[in-house]
Order: C-alpha cells, then structure tokens, then sequence
C-alpha cells in the first residue's frame, strides 16, 4: 500500500505540472465559503480525500513521500495493508475536520490546502504508538530519540506553531487533527470488544 501511495502521489504532482491551476481549483481542501469568481475554487464533497494527494512543488512532495515510507512501511507490516488503508484514511480525513473546523471558527485564515502530512503524521502516530523503543534521528537536530519521544516533540512542536501563528502557510492543526484521527482508530482497535466466533 504504502508504495503505492507514493506512485500516485508523484503521478498527481506530475499532472499538476501539466494540469496548472485547474487541479489545485478542483481538488484542494477549499473552505467552507461560495467562491464568486472563476480564479478561486470552492469546497467541494471529495476534497476531504483529494487534497492529501496534491503538493506544493517538489520538495513538499518529497518531504511527505519521505515520512510515508519511513514511517509506513513498519505500520503496515505490522498492521496488515487493510489496516493501515483504514488508518491512513481516517487521519487524512480528520486534518481534513481539524482544518476545515479551524477556518470556521476563524483560528486559520480562509485558505485551501494541499498534501500528505495529514496522513503522515498519522503513521507516524502509529509508528511511535507500535515501536515506542525504536530510535530515531531527525535532520534536525541530528539526536537520536525513542520514537515516542520523536512523535511527542514534534506534537508539541506543531502545537506551538499552531497556536503562536508561525509559518502561517503551513497546515499545523490538520498535521495535529492527522495525529487525532490515528489515534483514536488505534484506541478503537485495542479496546474494541471481542466478538464471538
């Protein structure tokens, strides 16, 4: 699954290459707001799904694809890929929620958004969630750290830009919402009720 989604994600920046501004009108997460001119798009029922396969430029793209295979080739061996489809789903649909509930209540500014890192920030949820012990090195800073540690700094961290309005063209509460929408599958999946065969 996971390698998959990278193809398609390359595919799509590709055609986007190709496809200008017409792709981003169509299939980024607008607001919740009518647009009244030809040169904006408008939210549209399939954006909560078709914006995390659209970036940016190419090193948004790379970034995203990165995280991906880092993060989710572990989950879904682990998990099994039907599994990790259901989970990469919901936490793009829930920065999706968390994106869309923040412009309407005026905390973001009315702007679309594009790209993966919802989804992202999901599997790595569930990667610190599945291997709390293992080691990570992040770019920056180079120190090593548990996984579990990695993914709470880097909460705390999108939190902290969130709240504060730093690099405002960047989707922080979708990335947390994207965290949200793992988690709670992942609460669901460990306490759910054993059914009877």
């Amino acid at each position: 699954m996971i390698q998959l989604l990278i193809l398609i994600n390359v595919a799509v920046f590709v055609a986007e290459i190709f496809a200008g501004d017409e792709l981003l009108r169509t299939f980024a997460l607008w607001p919740l707001v009518i647009s009244t001119d030809g040169m904006h798009g408008a939210f549209m029922p399939w954006q909560p799904l078709t914006y995390a396969f659209l970036h940016a430029n190419g090193g948004h793209l790379a970034l995203n694809m990165f995280g991906l295979y880092m993060f989710g080739r572990d989950v879904e061996r682990t998990i099994g890929t039907r599994r990790s489809c259901l989970l990469y789903l919901s936490s793009i649909l829930s920065a999706a929620f968390a994106q869309i509930v923040c412009t309407v209540l005026g905390v973001l500014p009315a702007a679309p958004v594009i790209g993966a890192s919802g989804g992202v920030f999901g599997l790595l949820l569930a990667y610190a969630a599945l291997f709390p012990n293992r080691t990570i090195v992040p770019l920056i800073p180079p120190i090593p750290m548990h996984a579990w540690v990695f993914a709470a700094l880097y909460a705390v961290v999108e939190l902290t830009l969130g709240v504060s309005g730093t690099e405002s063209d960047v989707a922080h509460f979708a990335h947390l919402g994207g965290m949200a929408g793992s988690g709670l599958l992942l609460w669901h999946w460990l306490h759910a009720a054993p059914r009877e065969s």
